[in-house]
């Protein structure tokens, strides 16, 4: 896929200095560029690889002055980093613009499928489906009854929908992730052998959210699991039954969260986190890498240790921690001496 200066000086608003007819068909980093790649320069201290690079084209600020010849082609933009994000934004639409159907596959008869959409080979599409305008279903997607998925999403290979989940606009579920499977609910009867408690919910899932390769998202108990919009997922994060997710949140990777869990808007949670069932947690709080969560946490908090507490007076705290050994051996002393002095006296 080939574009000229000029083609990305129109989608991005700018000016071309240079040759309008420079062609790119890649990306790269602007010390790592490479005949035909198009690259940015938004740091002025990269300044001086934009006079070495092989890049045949680079976006920089409209305020960038050469202090000498460049033979790379520019293009001047209001914010280099700003326009070049919004071009990998364009790029990564155009390169998944996928349409058509690929054989073989499995679409009910009695499933709904809107305009542009793309139904990658082996995927299996079940009763009453309904899938939006330019859905992309791409190979070996599981996707169950009664499942709605909004216009513009995208479900890459061996996701598995399992039935009546509800997926929003502009969603992207990411390999191997699975919604809807049954959330861990068991029971132990009289002989003290579990048995399981029939999972009839499902999963709600918002606009505009981002689920990692890998992730899992249970189906309720009863109602829904719900993952609000524009909540980002991190790979290989476990949402249990009935949790619900407020709206900008963001989980970074490994992180578990048990059943009928709350957590608020724009919350920060960190990787390996785990958070204990039937929780609340309050808008705007952060929650720092491999914390344990036991307890309900108030908004705008920031808490980090197992069981985590305010993170300022974990980092005193720490401070401490790191010396034990040496304060260990200080409060031996002084033991063995407060002992030697007492039986001085004593005899």
């Amino acid at each position: 896929m080939k574009f000229t200066a000029e083609q990305i000086a129109e989608i991005l608003e700018g000016e071309v200095v240079g040759n309008p007819a420079a062609e790119v068909s890649k990306l790269s980093k602007i010390e790592e560029g490479e005949k035909g790649s198009l690259t940015f320069l938004s740091n002025p201290k990269y300044n001086s690889y934009l006079y070495e690079t092989n890049a045949s084209i680079a976006i920089v600020n409209k305020s960038f002055i050469p202090e000498k010849k460049v033979s790379i082609t520019l293009i001047k933009v209001e914010n280099a980093y700003e326009s070049f994000s919004k071009l990998l934004t364009f790029y990564n639409t155009v390169k998944n613009n996928k349409t058509g159907r690929e054989t073989p596959h499995y679409i009910s008869d009695s499933a709904t499928i809107g305009s542009d959409e793309y139904i990658g080979a082996f995927s299996y599409i079940g009763n009453h489906v309904k899938l939006g305008d330019n859905v992309k279903v791409y190979p070996n997607v599981y996707i169950g009854d009664n499942t709605i998925i909004g216009d513009n999403s995208i479900l890459f290979a061996g996701v598995k929908i399992y039935s009546d989940t509800i997926i929003g606009k502009e969603c992207k579920i990411h390999s191997g992730a699975i919604i809807g499977a049954d959330g861990f609910g068991f029971t132990p009867d009289e002989n003290g052998e579990y048995q399981a408690v029939p999972q009839i919910g499902n999963v709600i899932i918002e606009d505009q959210v981002d689920i990692g390769a890998g992730a899992t998202i249970d189906r309720a108990t009863l109602g829904s699991t719900i993952i609000r919009k524009g909540v980002k997922i991190d790979n290989l994060v476990q949402v249990a039954h009935n949790v619900t997710i407020g709206k900008n949140t963001v989980i970074a990777s490994q992180t578990g969260i048990a059943g009928s869990t709350k957590i608020g808007e724009n919350c920060m949670i960190g990787g390996q986190v785990g958070i204990s069932g039937h929780l609340s947690i309050g808008n705007n709080v952060k929650i720092l890498a491999k914390a344990g969560i036991t307890k309900s946490i108030k908004e705008n908090q920031i808490v980090n240790g197992i069981p985590a507490f305010n993170a300022k007076d974990y980092n005193k705290s720490y401070v401490y921690f790191k010396n034990l050994p040496q304060l260990a051996t200080q409060i031996n002393t002084i033991e063995k001496e407060f002992k030697a002095q007492k039986i001085k006296t004593n005899g």
